[in-house]
């Protein structure tokens, strides 16, 4: 065979390995408002960067006529490329082939890209897009799952890992994207569920559409599987490298920088923005975007658990993790959701070196059965051992209310925050005035009436619910104005940035899952 030939059958085999399941196919992926495989790797990464493996691996099952049915790829696009200027290393799943369906083969791809990944220290960004496990290839195929989901364990907290929903994923599949750090869905066009609603209609007689059920409203809102949603396939990817800027590539590596830019107003409109009124609610988001580097706030977990935010902010061009109580939403009590959110995203900050700050405005636990019987107990030290388990740089802001358990919760100083502020609006307490005036002077209001109450209320508030006992204490580092607030956690992580604090040695501890 000359050199022409195997030249001229190489660039054959390329050309088929681009084709993927053929334009029928392509033509049905782009009618459903989905873009292919290629497609979605091309607009995530940088223009030319990617450096595709595997691009002529073919399945091995020869049954169920499968050996006339060999695709070059076989549904998967796998490599690296850069976003940004800094590798990741990415596999998308080609729904035109087989469905997208995993098989041996293709298990392998993506295996081989996890360990690229993690012994480069590069993210690993998931495109899902799959049927499932390809039915033809039997215990085959689940075997394939077992080591991913392996390598998705063993990579957590060691690269930033990322999934996108851009199709169905079900079943097995689903567990792949639950132990990534971020999940991404599309609207109308992904789906994410254990059991479908066919299967769900036999079982318990219930019926349900695959939007409802597994939708990306759903599990961003309902279940808080999906951390962001956006329009489309090019809105998801855009978002990746998005959050990509705010991350370090590895647990090793230091979150990127950029050039500082300040917010718009400087920050000098918050002397005035918290209320006078200790129950009128006020937008903790507007805050946050207020001393945040021109006023960019990347929230995670927007739709879900919304008396609680998380997400990124800049800071002098520092990357920051912001955990924050909303006075929007239900007064920013902590409840079972909340905590969970928040549990998680300062864990994932803890791994990969990003600082934190809290901005606490918190009135308590939700009070009621269906907290303490969903085990409202657990699920708030989950949100308590991450903040005490973390040693990154943190620093909180005590806005208004910080009652009870709830504010040893958020940060307090004693959980080994570094630095603790306060506004001058501040009110630290084991509860507030008029719970604390029922209890301590019960007997002198049953005789006294309605008069004495209100001055009992306002002794108290007087006396104990502001910041200053706490000052004094020692648990307030220092009472600040709302105007100085940028400039004060500036400040505050720029002492911080050299900061080394090692946990005792062992295995692991035994969070309360």
């Amino acid at each position: 065979m000359t050199i022409e030939k195997r030249l001229a059958d190489l660039e054959a085999l390329r050309e088929r390995s681009l084709q993927g399941g053929g334009p029928e196919r392509t033509a049905r992926q782009h009618a459903e408002g989905k873009l292919t495989a290629r497609e979605r790797v091309e607009l995530l990464l940088d223009p030319g960067s990617f450096f595709e493996l595997g691009r002529l691996v073919e399945h091995r099952s020869r049954d169920f006529g499968m050996d006339r049915t060999l695709i070059p790829g076989d549904g998967i696009v796998s490599g690296a490329g850069t976003v940004d200027g800094r590798p990741v290393y990415v596999f998308a799943q080609d729904f035109t082939v087989f469905g997208g369906s995993l098989s041996e083969t293709n298990a392998e791809k993506i295996c081989k890209i996890m360990d690229l990944a993690v012994v480069n220290g590069a993210p690993i960004i998931g495109l899902n897009d799959s049927g499932g496990a390809r039915i033809q290839e039997g215990v085959v195929s689940l075997a394939g799952y077992s080591r991913v989901f392996l390598r998705n364990t063993r990579a957590s907290g060691v690269v930033p890992q990322i999934s996108a929903i851009l199709g169905p994923c079900a079943g097995g599949a689903v567990y792949s994207p639950a132990i990534t750090d971020f999940v991404f869905m599309t609207e109308k066009t992904s789906y994410l569920f254990v059991t479908g609603p066919d299967v769900i209609k036999t079982v318990t007689h219930e019926e349900v559409t695959k939007e409802e059920l597994g939708g990306a409203r759903t599990h961003s809102a309902v279940s808080g599987v999906a951390h962001f949603v956006r329009e489309d396939d090019a809105g998801a990817l855009l978002a990746i490298r998005d959050l990509l800027s705010y991350l370090p590539s590895n647990n090793l590596d230091d979150p990127p920088r950029r050039e500082s830019r300040e917010p718009a107003d400087g920050g000098r409109r918050l002397d005035r923005f918290i209320p006078e009124e200790p129950d009128k609610p006020y937008d903790m988001a507007e805050l946050v975007r207020g001393i945040a580097d021109a006023g960019e706030f990347l929230e995670v977990h927007a739709a879900f658990a919304r008396n609680l935010l998380v997400g990124f902010i800049r800071l002098a061009g520092r990357s920051v993790g912001v955990v924050a109580n909303q006075p929007m939403h239900l007064a920013g009590v902590l409840d079972i959701d909340a905590s969970v959110k928040g549990a998680r995203f300062v864990r994932f900050c803890d791994a990969f070196n990003i600082p934190l700050v809290v901005f606490e405005d918190v009135p308590g636990f939700l009070p009621g059965t269906q907290q303490e019987y969903g085990g409202i107990i657990r699920h708030g030290a989950k949100l308590l051992y991450a903040f005490a388990e973390a040693t990154v740089p943190k620093v909180s802001v005590i806005t208004r209310k910080a009652y009870g358990g709830a504010y040893c919760v958020m940060a307090s100083k004693d959980l080994a925050t570094d630095f603790n502020f306060a506004y001058p609006t501040a009110e630290v307490a084991v509860m507030g005035p008029q719970g604390a005036v029922n209890i301590l002077y019960r007997r002198e209001l049953e005789e006294d009436g309605p008069d004495a109450r209100a001055e009992k209320v306002s002794e108290y508030v007087e006396n104990f619910a502001n910041p200053y006992v706490a000052a004094r204490h020692g648990f307030i580092d220092e009472i600040i104005e709302p105007s100085e607030t940028r400039e004060k956690l500036i400040a505050a992580f720029g002492l911080l940035e050299g900061k080394r604090s090692s946990l005792p040695a062992k295995k692991h501890g035994n969070i309360p899952l």
